[in-house]
């Protein structure tokens, strides 16, 4: 049977639902190790996903941290030349000036405390001072990403997690037809944006619920985190090729 790939959100996802949903997917993994692609697909940064691949049963076989913004590679996290050059090339060197520039005149953004990769993070407050910004933002040439009631991301123009998964998949030669991706919140759409198999688990975020109806690619799934994963997960793998 040809390898799964799982691409799958952390916060909510693969890290949802309760102790022993969570650890029925990491056993189900564990089991079929051989068979399965695990890719971390996060807002986190490399820096946490390296720290949580010693914690759990079950390491990732390359990692997309901070929206899309920072890719890595195999047990040492090691970077890849072809994604880093064209994540560096979408990221001007100035691009933190510009957007800091823009920030600072609307006080209801604030920068989270911790965040890595081609992104500025803030906190928003009043959605409407956020929409006004990130319009701003896009004329200047980068993208902006609002999601789960709280965060605002500005990316570099055309980079985030589904389009950074899809140049992942062909540096590496994985299949996209094998590919299954898994998210809640709005910093997932993405993904179910590039046409791969998706599921949405119960626990999705309203806007994301919107945002996926016309999407028939995505499964909404009616458990939570983890066990939303693994019910589709079981259901995809079993299909083969």
């Amino acid at each position: 049977m040809p390898k799964t790939i799982l691409a799958t959100d952390l916060d909510g996802t693969f890290l949802g639902g309760s102790e022993a949903q969570r650890a029925a997917l990491y056993a189900w993994i564990a089991q079929r190790r051989s068979e399965i692609v695990l890719i971390f697909v996060s807002g986190r940064g490399l820096d946490f996903m390296r720290q949580l691949a010693r914690e759990l049963p079950v390491q990732p076989d390359h990692v997309i941290g901070d929206e899309g913004t920072s890719v890595a590679t195999g047990a040492d996290f090691a970077p890849l030349p072809t994604l880093d050059r064209w994540l560096d090339a979408a990221w001007p060197s100035d691009a933190p000036r510009q957007i800091e520039a823009v920030v600072g005149q609307h006080p209801t953004l604030q920068p989270q405390p911790h965040h890595g990769g081609r992104r500025r993070s803030y906190f928003y407050g009043r959605i409407e001072q956020a929409q006004v910004a990130a319009s701003e933002l896009r004329r200047l040439g980068f993208d902006t990403l609002m999601s789960d009631n709280q965060y605002f991301d500005v990316l570099p123009r055309g980079v985030q997690k589904g389009s950074t998964l899809l140049r992942t998949l062909a540096a590496l030669g994985l299949p996209e037809h094998r590919t299954l991706v898994a998210g809640d919140t709005l910093n997932d759409l993405s993904m179910f944006q590039t046409g791969l198999t998706g599921v949405a688990v119960s626990n999705r975020e309203a806007g994301l619920e919107q945002a996926i109806a016309p999407h028939r690619n995505v499964f909404r799934s009616a458990l939570p985190g983890a066990a939303g994963v693994l019910d589709a997960l079981q259901r995809f793998h079993q299909q083969g090729d």
